[in-house]
């Protein structure tokens, strides 16, 4: 097999061939892979599940050893697809020194996401994508008053005329 990526790539139900997907992908396209799911308040703040981790973001661990604990992301490794918590670390068993722990991305949710950069929402769709669909919706409902409430008081006039004859 090939160890080049392929750009061609659509899918496959082989776990191999999708193994070998993610560890021979470009970094553009890895950083994608370091989504992590959102809490529940920005869920329905932005109207999305998960957005890519960046250094910066308060996160909260779901699985593992350091089940519950929070705090900020510190370092993102995107060719290792993995990230590292500030004030979370592990003791080494010789000399009790302690260590940085690495946690892959989809074993933390995003508790308060860092907004220094405000291109983030907009590369991500979040804001943009809720405003259009309101404003169709709403262009969409006077269209169809409009249409139907002409044509059909003019038909009604004329029925109601026609009757008192």
């Amino acid at each position: 097999m090939k160890s080049e990526f392929n750009k061609s790539w659509n899918s496959s139900v082989q776990p191999r061939k999708q193994v070998k997907f993610r560890a021979n992908a470009p970094n553009h396209i890895k950083r994608k892979f370091m989504g992590c799911p959102l809490d529940k308040e920005l869920k329905t703040k932005y109207g999305r599940r998960n957005i890519e981790v960046r250094k910066g973001d308060e996160v909260k661990v779901m699985r593992g050893k350091f089940k519950g604990k929070q705090g900020k992301v510190g370092d993102v490794d995107v060719k290792n697809t993995r990230l590292q918590i500030d004030g979370i670390q592990r003791v080494k068993k010789m000399g009790g020194e302690k260590m940085i722990t690495w946690f892959h991305p989809s074993k933390v949710k995003i508790i308060i996401l860092n907004m220094d950069d405000n291109r983030r929402l907009k590369t991500s769709g979040m804001v943009e994508i809720k405003e259009t669909k309101n404003i169709e919706k709403k262009n969409i409902e006077k269209r169809r008053v409009k249409r139907v409430s002409k044509e059909k008081v003019e038909k009604f006039k004329k029925t109601i005329k026609e009757d008192k004859k």
